[in-house]
């Protein structure tokens, strides 16, 4: 199927011992092509296109598809493929290490920590939904912008700032002794141009006072005007005009982070740039394809009869329920004759029974009335 978008991976150490090149399989040829080899469980990546039987693999060819390329270049290779996890390259599980500790994914490059070696502790209740290690931190380094709103990281405040909170812009002003009292005389200013508003709107004509925030707005042009129209348009610029900590720890995420994530035309050629596009996909996520999965086995587990029947009304559910049991009934009991007999049932046999079946069928319904009471 090509780069699947998100599938369960192993890597065969019998076929890619250390030393060689890493490669991927998929689920089906971990059965097919490897079931007597050792393998190392990878969990799920994405955009992976398995390499069973490719150049890889010099005397292995895939049961299931064998034409297939040398290479498969957009696949990304780690540690992991040689069964080695976190920034202490150990197995998992690790015979030599006897802390217990649980181990979480990154979801940016994929690789399994330990939680001790994340930087940070992880929320002892568990409730996060992805977490993002210290390396990828640092190449996602916008993602620390967001820490603080979506993270839950305390960040202490870095500089003493004047905030304009009605414009939900930070801005950092240094004021004279003069500029200060320009302001005060403009503040006293200010009830006088309430009082003007007040008098227009009673006589239902618009204000011709321009307020204290026009007259700030003077005093500042052009700041004012670049901030506000960047904010309206970049959800990232915002958040980064405010004071925010960049640290050398992972950061754990809750559900539905990806969707407070700036989607402008500037952050979507930069996801694309750092190669994270895939952060404001929701149907990347590993909750997505373990939903997926639950989804799927439900709809094959599910009874084609019993779909029927919930689409009907009761007396169409009454008829078939009978004619399902004549037809079981009467199946029955005619492969019964055949296994007694020890003969073959042959495609014949079966067509004969049909056709007997739905000629006693007619017979049945043309003595039948029904009535409506």
């Amino acid at each position: 199927q090509g780069a699947v978008k998100r599938q369960a991976l192993y890597a065969c150490s019998t076929c890619t011992p250390p030393g060689a090149e890493p490669a991927g399989i998929c689920l089906a040829c971990s059965y097919e092509c490897h079931g007597t080899h050792r393998l190392f469980e990878l969990y799920t990546k994405r955009n992976f296109r398995c390499d069973c039987g490719n150049s890889k693999f010099k005397n292995l060819q895939c049961k299931l598809l064998p034409e297939k390329g040398k290479v498969n270049s957009g696949n990304k290779y780690n540690d992991n493929f040689y069964g080695l996890y976190c920034t202490c390259k150990r197995p998992y599980p690790d015979p030599e290490d006897e802390i217990p500790d649980e181990m979480i994914q990154c979801i940016v490059c994929e690789d399994w920590f330990h939680g001790r070696h994340l930087g940070a502790v992880p929320p002892e209740s568990g409730d996060f939904h992805e977490m993002v290690c210290q390396a990828c931190m640092k190449h996602c380094h916008f993602l620390w912008a967001y820490a603080l709103q979506l993270a839950g990281k305390e960040i202490p405040p870095l500089t003493k700032a004047n905030s304009l909170e009605d414009e939900g812009i930070v801005l950092k002003v240094e004021e004279s002794e003069e500029q200060k009292k320009e302001i005060k005389k403009e503040s006293g200013m200010e009830h006088h141009d309430i009082k003007e508003e007040k008098q227009s709107e009673q006589f239902n004509e618009p204000s011709t006072s321009s307020g204290y925030c026009s007259k700030f707005l003077q005093k500042f042009p052009v700041e004012i005007a670049e901030t506000t129209s960047e904010f309206s348009f970049c959800k990232l610029k915002e958040l980064q005009s405010k004071p925010f900590v960049k640290k050398d720890t992972a950061t754990f995420w809750p559900s539905n982070w990806r969707s407070k994530l700036c989607t402008c035309e500037d952050c979507l050629k930069m996801y694309s740039e750092l190669e994270v596009q895939f952060l404001t996909d929701e149907c990347d996520t590993v909750l997505a394809y373990e939903n997926k999965g639950t989804s799927d086995q439900e709809t094959e587990r599910r009874d084609p009869l019993m779909d029927t029947l919930n689409s009907m009304n009761r007396v169409q559910q009454v008829e078939l329920i009978c004619e399902y049991n004549d037809l079981k009934t009467e199946l029955t009991d005619y492969l019964r004759r055949f296994a007694d007999e020890g003969t073959v049932v042959k495609r014949e046999d079966i067509q004969h029974f049909f056709e007997e079946f739905q000629s006693r069928k007619r017979r049945r319904t043309n003595r039948m009335q029904y009535y409506c009471s």
